[in-house]
C-alpha cells in the first residue's frame, strides 16, 4: 500500500464522532494537498475493508456529494445520528463541526 493511501486510512480513522474532515483537508493532511479525489477513491474502494467512517468526509463547502440518492440520504443519516445538524440547504456548518487535528494533544493523527 502507498504511503499517501496508509495516511489517508489512519486520518479518516481518526476523525471523531460527530465531527467531519472535508477530503482536500484529508488529502493535504495525508501529503498531498492536490489529491482530493484519490481520498474520494479510497473511501470507495477501501471503506468496507478497513471499516471507515466514511460518512464523516464531505466536500469544501460541507455538503455530501455521493451521486446516488441512497447513500446521500445513508450519509446524512450517519452523520444525523452523531449529532451534526444540516442547514436547509443540506450543508453542514463546517465552522462548527469540521475536526482540525491538535498536533499537541491527544487528537494526535
Amino acid at each position: 500500500m502507498q504511503p499517501f493511501t496508509e495516511n489517508v486510512i489512519r486520518i479518516i480513522h481518526a476523525i471523531p464522532k460527530g465531527r467531519v474532515m472535508t477530503y482536500g483537508q484529508v488529502a493535504s493532511l495525508a501529503g498531498s494537498p492536490r489529491a482530493a479525489r484519490q481520498v474520494v477513491r479510497i473511501l470507495h474502494s477501501m471503506s468496507q475493508k478497513h471499516k471507515l467512517p466514511w460518512h464523516r468526509v464531505v466536500n469544501a463547502a460541507g455538503v455530501v456529494t455521493i451521486r446516488d440518492q441512497e447513500g446521500r440520504e445513508m450519509q446524512r443519516i450517519f452523520l444525523e445520528e452523531e449529532g451534526i445538524e444540516f442547514y436547509p440547504n443540506s450543508s453542514i456548518d463546517l465552522k462548527v463541526y469540521q475536526f482540525h487535528p491538535d498536533y499537541h494533544s491527544s487528537t494526535t493523527i
